[in-house]
């Protein structure tokens, strides 16, 4: 699957959005405007200014809604989730090659909010996903006690892990030495 180098850039700040949410035990990684703007500097989100409360709840709203994206139960409720959240944006789709990228699409409108960048130029992305009809590359972790976000971009849509190194191999190794066990115990 070919992926622009933009659309990439909003896949990964859409996940990373998400796994600031509270959940299994963790609690808010986007909980105040310092976390926001570090949020904020790390994406390199562009033509940001002053952030303050009214921004982080916007963004946390975003979150929510992206959230809703993911857990939509088909592809249509997944495309009207989107269409919403894009809309809500005012989008203003617009050609530009700033920060020593070549040319890409911000659908941001210009002077826009933290909020409505995020949700323009991220719900683009996943609706360009759900065009190509991989929305099953949309996924959660499937290691029990994690369930972070992540877009499955192998070739073969085999990824079960937000991250082999660390969930992925924990299950591995967890049934490696129950099966040990099993063995050395018969």
């Amino acid at each position: 699957m070919l992926i622009p180098h933009d659309t990439r850039i909003a896949l990964d700040t859409v996940v990373d959005l998400m796994n600031t949410a509270p959940e299994g035990g963790r609690g808010d990684e986007l909980g105040d405007v310092a976390a926001l703007y570090a949020f904020v500097r790390s994406h390199n989100v562009s033509g940001v200014g002053e952030l303050g409360a009214q921004d982080l709840k916007a963004v946390q709203d975003v979150r929510k809604r992206f959230t809703d994206v993911f857990a939509a139960p088909d592809a249509r409720a997944a495309a009207a989730l989107i269409n919403q959240l894009v809309a809500a944006a005012g989008t203003t789709p617009q050609l530009t090659d700033h920060d020593g990228y070549d040319w890409h699409v911000h659908y941001f409108a210009p002077g826009a909010s933290v909020a409505d960048h995020l949700a323009a130029d991220c719900g683009m992305a996943l609706a360009f996903i759900l065009v190509a009809g991989e929305r099953e590359r949309l996924r959660r972790c499937e290691a029990p006690d994690c369930g972070r976000a992540f877009v499955d971009l192998s070739r073969n849509r085999s990824r079960r892990y937000c991250d082999s190194r660390t969930c992925g191999n924990r299950l591995h190794v967890a049934a490696y030495r129950a099966r040990r066990k099993e063995a050395t115990s018969g």
